[in-house]
């Protein structure tokens, strides 16, 4: 077995690094905060990755104690990973990571693509508490074959797999037309002409839930220090 890289520093940010810091790691963990997922799914995911490196990082991580293996019940029978509760407790971090890149790091190139779970997951990481104040919402997505519950309650935000019980509305379309105007690079009412949407329910709560997720400024520039 090969031996892992440390930095041989006892600092945390470095400590974390040593387990997390490979090249697709933090993407691994990334593609399971949803749930578990086959071998074959989470490359579904990564299309950059090669079966090897992911089957490394994935022992990597599991060795760790960030991911684990089981087997499902039958008549699946397959393998599954998924993330422990210290993998499950990387999701903060890599919130951050995503809002520091959404204002800062340089645009998305034309050829660049995202998964599915990542635009979901862009969701958590771009919702805004202040601009659901005083606005409770229980929304379902159905985002293809996919099913999202979305709930907004006391400035809180939580996205799962399922349906709600008594939905305030539906959203149908697909992930990228849904981030698209959550992000706000596409109006909701040009969706509608194009098809592309379609709301069912109360139609003014679905669209001020989908303008709670904007894109962040980038970093303020530092105040010059008094002379």
């Amino acid at each position: 077995m090969t031996k892992r890289r440390t930095y041989g520093d006892a600092c945390g940010i470095a400590r974390a690094l040593d387990v997390v810091g490979e090249r697709w790691a933090l993407m691994v963990v990334r593609e399971l905060l949803l749930g578990p997922k086959r071998f074959t799914d989470v490359r579904a995911g990564l299309p950059g990755i090669s079966p090897d490196v992911l089957a490394q990082r994935l022992r990597e991580l599991e060795d760790a104690g960030v991911v684990a293996r089981r087997t499902l019940p039958p008549p699946a029978a397959s393998h599954v990973y998924e993330l422990t509760a210290s993998g499950l407790a990387l999701e903060p971090a890599i919130t951050e990571l995503g809002r520091w890149g959404g204002g800062n790091a340089p645009p998305p190139g034309d050829d660049m693509t995202m998964s599915f779970d990542s635009h979901i997951l862009s969701l958590r990481t771009l919702f805004t508490p202040a601009l659901a104040e005083g606005f409770d919402v229980h929304v379902d997505l159905h985002l293809g074959d996919q099913r999202f519950r979305a709930e907004v309650v006391d400035g809180a935000f939580t996205i799962e797999h399922g349906e709600c019980d008594v939905p305030d509305a539906t959203i149908v379309t697909d992930a990228g037309t849904l981030i698209d105007i959550a992000h706000g690079r596409l109006k909701l009412a040009a969706a509608k002409r194009a098809g592309t949407i379609a709301i069912a329910g109360d139609k003014q709560a679905a669209a001020r839930f989908l303008g709670l997720f904007p894109l962040p400024a980038p970093a303020a520039a530092p105040a010059p220090l008094a002379v």
